[in-house]
């Protein structure tokens, strides 16, 4: 699962407004969403990933998430830089 990719990459960006500076950056090469995250906090993240035509996969857990990128609270989005 998607989880196993966010454990071996080295470099992430963590959170939904880190992850939108990386994205007007263009250094993002795919987008992680949690499903359990709420619309009003990922949409943006959604929208412009798409725009970029940058492949976004989405997870079942923000907790999941979070654990998978080292941090002890849930993350809604996270990034793989390029």
């Amino acid at each position: 699962m998607s989880y196993e990719k966010v454990l071996q990459a080295n470099d992430l960006v963590i959170g939904t407004k880190q992850t939108l500076k990386a994205l007007d950056e263009g250094i993002v090469s795919e987008v992680y969403i949690a499903k359990d995250a709420e619309y009003r906090v990922i949409y943006k993240v959604e929208a412009i990933a798409k725009a970029k035509d940058i492949p976004l996969l989405y997870v079942d857990s923000m907790k999941k998430l979070g654990k998978a990128c080292g941090i002890e609270v849930g993350a809604a989005t996270v990034a793989l830089r390029k």
